[in-house]
């Protein structure tokens, strides 16, 4: 009995901080966005004329940046509400 509370305890622990390091990832993913827009807006800067296809194609960028944030959250979110290794134990 004490030793399926303390694994118990040791999967959500783990589960827990796991959780954490992957929403760390939306830094990245925030940094690649601002980085897209300064380049972006700096291109516009220099040639207005190109203001439409600098627009669609930093907009590719900014959501091809934004899924790497968009996979950590979804796994955090089963790692601390669907957590698949609780039912091994």
């Amino acid at each position: 009995m004490n030793n399926e509370i303390l694994a118990r305890a040791l999967v959500l622990g783990g589960s827990a901080i796991g959780a954490g390091i992957a929403v760390i990832s939306g830094i990245g993913s925030g940094i690649g966005q601002g980085n897209a827009a300064g380049q972006g807006a700096s291109a516009v800067g220099r040639n207005p004329g190109a203001r439409g296809e600098i627009m669609a194609t930093m907009l590719l960028g900014q959501a091809v940046a934004e899924t790497t944030g968009l996979y950590g959250l979804v796994i955090a979110l089963i790692l601390l509400f669907a957590n698949p290794l609780i039912g091994r134990l």
